[in-house]
């Protein structure tokens, strides 16, 4: 049993240190969703053709709730907010927690500046090729910036989070540089 846990843990080390390209690239239309979310705790259904009416969304996968490279991310996204926001940009981060763990996420780690949502049947994560190849039913790491047009402007899969949070606030950036 020892020795399964290891081999298993060594595996995902060695796949999670790679990174995988996104099969959804620049230009392509991005799949619409509607899923059970958490902001501040308080559940609501997130519509990403709703929020796609106010401008950018940001979609980001992330592979568990409470795990550190996860956190951390959260926390960077949560600190980014105010930046987002005067782009006219959203975020909303996905993963496959089931809901009431999200509402804990949601306050703590988001600090009830975006919301996450469930993704519990892997449909969002599938329609968007961010499942975590061998690893279901978590998502990959992998950072979409939707246009109000409904196109993906820019992704980027990386399990190290550290870039994320820079490079989808920069894509948003120049997208609204073109589209005043």
């Amino acid at each position: 049993m020892l020795i399964r846990a290891v081999v298993a843990t060594l595996a995902f080390c060695s796949l999670a240190g790679t990174a995988a390209l996104a099969a959804l690239k620049s230009g392509d239309k991005a799949p619409m969703f509607e899923a059970h979310a958490s902001l501040g705790g308080k559940e609501f259904t997130f519509s990403l053709a709703e929020a796609l009416k106010k401008g950018p969304v940001v979609v980001y996968f992330y592979p568990k709730a409470f795990t550190a490279g996860c956190t951390a991310e959260a926390h960077e996204f949560a600190e980014a907010m105010p930046k987002f926001e005067a782009l006219g940009a959203t975020v909303i981060g996905i993963s496959n927690d089931d809901i009431e763990t999200l509402n804990k996420f949601s306050t703590s780690e988001c600090q009830s500046k975006f919301p996450v949502a469930a993704d519990k049947d892997q449909k969002i994560m599938t329609a968007y090729d961010s499942v975590m190849m061998g690893f279901l039913p978590y998502a990959n790491r992998t950072s979409y910036v939707v246009t109000p047009d409904g196109q993906i402007a820019y992704e980027y899969t990386a399990l190290d989070y550290s870039d994320h949070v820079k490079n989808t606030l920069a894509a948003v950036e120049s997208w609204k540089a073109k589209n005043p």
